[in-house]
């Protein structure tokens, strides 16, 4: 004997229109899209702790500070090798 069939229901997500693509979309839902993804990524964002802050900005202050005297030490290097050299 042959069991029954059940019926199945369409799922909610079966049952919801498709997603239009981007391109049929107008301009200001597109940028509420991107505002709200925008939003929604910032939220994510794990701030750094003022302690955090004040080390990161001494780090990158003194890295300046460190590249900016290798430069100009070239710089001056060069500069006296060739009026050395040249005269």
């Amino acid at each position: 004997m042959r069991q029954p069939v059940a019926e199945t229901t369409p799922s909610a997500a079966a049952r919801r229109r498709p997603e239009r693509a981007a391109s049929d979309r107008n301009v200001f839902e597109r940028i509420g899209v991107w505002y709200r993804q925008i939003v929604a990524e910032m939220r994510k964002v794990i701030w750094p702790t003022r302690r955090e802050l004040v080390t990161y900005t001494i780090v990158t202050v003194v890295f300046a500070v460190v590249m900016i005297a290798i430069v100009a030490g070239l710089d001056y290097g060069a500069n006296w090798a060739v009026l050395k050299i040249f005269g």
